[in-house]
């Protein structure tokens, strides 16, 4: 039986995020977990990092969607924070891009149950970025973190 393309790509992006065969120890403020494997050993990571980015309008020192952007931050980001005690949130704007994107890191063992959530409180947060006038190409992306 051939298995569908879509599931194919489900079980991997689901997987991706996995801790795999252990490897160097890398401790959080908490507790010391195993870090994940990458590039055949060269690399690894112990936190997972949600993105949500957007584009915006105008110049960022008088962007009103920039303004707009900054008070859903605002809005949001006690829940943000309250996610794990050890999530680090990053807000990055370039200005000669339009680009802005926050950055939400959590350590590699809270990651799966924050995503078996809905990346709560991603959907309402988007939602209302996605509102404001000058505001594009709103998406999210997960990326492997780790200090170096």
């Amino acid at each position: 039986m051939k298995v569908p393309a879509v599931l194919v790509t489900l079980v991997s992006v689901a997987s991706a995020f996995s801790p795999a065969a252990p490897s160097a120890r890398a401790s959080s403020s908490t507790a010391l977990f195993e870090a994940v494997p990458l590039a055949n050993g060269a690399m690894s990571f112990d936190r997972v990092c949600r993105e949500w980015r957007c584009k915006y309008e105008g110049d960022k020192a008088t962007s009103k969607s920039l303004e707009a952007i900054a008070k859903v931050v605002d809005e949001y980001l006690p829940e943000i924070k309250s996610i794990s005690k050890d999530v680090t949130v990053n807000r990055l704007v370039c200005g000669s891009c339009l680009d802005f994107k926050l950055m939400i890191t959590v350590p590699l063992e809270e990651y799966g149950p924050w995503s078996e959530k809905g990346h709560g409180p991603e959907a309402d947060f988007l939602a209302k970025i996605k509102a404001i006038d000058g505001v594009s190409q709103v998406e999210t992306q997960t990326i492997t973190n780790v200090e170096i």
